[in-house]
C-alpha cells in the first residue's frame, strides 16, 4: 500500500506525509513543475506543466488497494475504477456510491460558469479540517 497525492493546490501535503510516516507507509507526491513540491519524507514526482499530466502520472502509478488524496472529482473517478480507495482533502472518502454524483455537480456547475453564473466558492480552510483529514487517513492506514 502506498499513499499518492495530488498535490498541486492541495492544503493537506504536510499532514499525509506526516501520517504516512507513523504507520511506516510510503507516500507519492505528484505535481507539475508550477507547483514543484520536495518533502524529505516522501517521493516526489514531478511532471510536465499541461492540462491533467499530474492525473494521468498518478493514475497510472497506483495500484488496487493504494490511497490516492484528491479534490479533484474526475481524478477521483479515474483513481476509483483502478480499485484504489480515495479522500478529499477535508478526510472525506469518493466512493462507487457517491461519485457519480459529484461528477454530475461538476458537470453543471461548469455550465452555470460557461453561462456566465458564478458559483459559491468553498468557505476558508479551518483547522478542524486538517484534524478530520488526518483522522480518515488514519483511520484508512490502520486497516
Amino acid at each position: 500500500m502506498r499513499i499518492f497525492i495530488d498535490a498541486d493546490g492541495c492544503p493537506v501535503v504536510d499532514n499525509a506525509v506526516r501520517t504516512a510516516g507513523k504507520f511506516g507507509v510510503k507516500c507519492t507526491i505528484i505535481c507539475d513543475t508550477s507547483h514543484s513540491l520536495q518533502r524529505e519524507d516522501a517521493e516526489t514526482v514531478i511532471v510536465d506543466k499541461g492540462a491533467d499530466s499530474a492525473d494521468f502520472r498518478l493514475v497510472n502509478l497506483l495500484s488496487a488497494g493504494d490511497i490516492a488524496v484528491t479534490q479533484d472529482y474526475g481524478l477521483a473517478a479515474m483513481c476509483l475504477s483502478r480499485g484504489a480507495v480515495v479522500i478529499d482533502q477535508d478526510g472525506r472518502q469518493y466512493t462507487d456510491d457517491n461519485i457519480s454524483g459529484l461528477l454530475e455537480f461538476r458537470a453543471v456547475s461548469a455550465k452555470v460558469r460557461r453561462s456566465g453564473g458564478r458559483m459559491k466558492g468553498k468557505p476558508k480552510r479551518i483547522p478542524q479540517q486538517d484534524s478530520d483529514f488526518e483522522r480518515s487517513l488514519s483511520a484508512l492506514l490502520s486497516r
